[in-house]
């Protein structure tokens, strides 16, 4: 019994440290304003791959609205009974276990996790990074690299997107807004840096 309660114990100190997503989802300036070192993550990733922000942030929000631990839900046995998942899709970027551990082996990054925004951010630029070179996709191209990211480089090249319409949708919402955080960002960017940069100071 007493392993029982230490098991429900410790099962919700891990959900209280887990990270909540940002309450306004649809301005960026909010979310690296709620999240402050969010920012310097998607900073550092933008300067290591030069994929936009807007771009990256775009690209998670569909995936997983922010969620650190989202995953695909459960199958149901028999009409109801919860059963399986789908597939591996974890965390953040919905990366499957297979895809993060190519990114790792990449990258070099060994203690990256797929519900560690740091690493998420990371991942979304490498991958996009990845189909701008074997696709010949532009960086700031939100469109064309979401389809590269869901159908991945062979398939972006094979264009099995095609045959898929609610993916050109979905698509197409990615692309919108990457350019609603492009505009957002253009006005909170100076803040935000002028943030950094105090933090910075105070730390020394």
């Amino acid at each position: 019994m007493r392993k029982v309660i230490a098991g429900i114990l410790l099962g919700l100190m891990m959900a209280g440290c887990a990270t909540s997503p940002p309450k306004n989802l649809d301005n960026i300036c909010s979310i690296f304003e709620e999240k402050p070192d969010w920012y310097g993550d998607a900073r550092d990733s933008y300067r290591k791959w030069k994929i936009p922000i807007p771009v990256m942030m775009a690209v998670i929000y569909q995936e997983s609205r922010f969620v650190a631990d989202a995953r695909p839900p459960r199958t149901k046995l028999l009409g109801f009974i919860p059963w399986s998942r789908p597939s591996t899709s974890y965390g953040y970027t919905q990366a499957l276990e297979s895809t993060w551990e190519v990114y790792v082996r990449s990258t070099g990054n060994s203690g990256a996790d797929r519900d560690d925004f740091e690493d998420a951010v990371d991942f979304i630029g490498w991958y996009c990074d990845r189909s701008h070179r074997k696709c010949n996709i532009s960086r700031k191209d939100a469109y064309h690299l979401y389809l590269a990211y869901h159908e991945g480089p062979d398939g972006f090249t094979d264009r099995t997107y095609r045959e898929k319409s609610w993916l050109l949708e979905v698509a197409r919402k990615v692309k919108w807004r990457a350019s609603l955080y492009n505009a957002q960002l253009a006005r909170c960017r100076g803040k935000l840096e002028r943030k950094k940069e105090e933090k910075w100071f105070w730390f020394f």
